[in-house]
């Protein structure tokens, strides 16, 4: 198969990977209530677009894509970016948010906010070196009993929930302040508790402002890249654990850009692709748990 029949090839792929990602879009736009239907076009589309891509960007000679394809990279990514960093961060941060909002005392505010906004503006390489003197040797010390090293999975993970705390904890901790104060004074006139009424009465009535900020805390998980290159391995292989190194798809683009030719970067152009595409999935279904919720 000569280069001319691949551009081909490649085309025709993304045509059929592009109406596949606007049937969430009609499916939106038609059926509303049924998010659930919404959810599954979503999965579907996201399936077959790593499938694709997959197809695509394995190439005949021996290179690091010869035996997994770009999937390998690619799930890696998912797996860091969502489960790790979302798991770990967004719990925190949403409970920080709520404790500077309703439980802690004025003088201690005036400390901890400015930290946290200063968090915030700390730069990515910055975060990337703290990981690699203070995360990097503990997880080290957790590999040696487990079969695994310092820089893995588990290292970046970490790492990105801290990164996000200051994004979502910046969006959520307004919205719950924004609540009227009546809902709240609602919860005690029944009898409830301060603690009650806060969980119970304001934080489901801001869930429009927390769903906001879970947004752009998986956004800049998903978009960070040099921090999670100075920790997380840079080994493009399908990781056994969570403490073995994985390569994430920014990762994988800012490392192999510089030198890459020919087949390789028509590759890390479709490793870009992904990216976009994965981003703009992600984004759809939380706006359709959004739409879910008001409906």
């Amino acid at each position: 198969m000569n280069k001319r029949m691949i551009v081909w090839l490649l085309g025709a792929l993304l045509l059929i990977e592009s109406g596949l990602m606007l049937l969430p879009l009609v499916t939106a736009l038609l059926y509303r209530e049924q998010a659930g239907l919404y959810f599954l076009y979503t999965i579907l589309g996201a399936a077959a677009a790593g499938g694709l891509m997959m197809l695509v960007t394995r190439p005949k000679n021996k290179t690091i894509y010869a035996r997994d394809g770009l999937m390998t990279v690619a799930l890696s990514w998912i797996v860091l970016s969502l489960a790790g960093a979302l798991l770990l961060g967004v719990p925190v941060a949403l409970l920080t948010a709520v404790y500077l909002a309703f439980f802690c005392p004025k003088g201690l505010y005036r400390v901890l906010k400015p930290a946290v906004e200063l968090l915030a503006g700390i730069p990515s390489v910055v975060y990337g070196f703290f990981g690699i003197v203070v995360l990097v040797p503990a997880v080290r010390a957790l590999g040696e009993r487990w079969d695994g090293s310092g820089n893995a999975m588990l290292t970046a993970s970490i790492l990105l929930a801290m990164m996000i705390l200051p994004t979502i904890i910046g969006v959520v901790e307004p919205a719950l302040r924004a609540v009227p104060t009546s809902d709240y004074e609602g919860a005690l006139a029944l009898g409830a508790t301060h603690e009650r009424s806060v969980y119970t009465a304001v934080v489901p009535a801001a869930k429009s402002g927390i769903l906001a900020g879970i947004v752009l805390g998986v956004g800049r998980a998903m978009g960070e890249t040099m921090a999670v290159i100075m920790v997380a391995g840079n080994q493009p292989r399908m990781p056994k654990g969570i403490l073995q190194g994985v390569r994430t798809l920014t990762g994988n683009i800012v490392i192999e850009m510089g030198y890459a030719t020919g087949l390789h970067r028509e590759a890390l152009i479709a490793t870009g692709v992904v990216l976009f595409v994965f981003i703009l999935l992600i984004n759809l279904c939380f706006s359709a748990l959004k739409r879910g919720k008001k409906a």
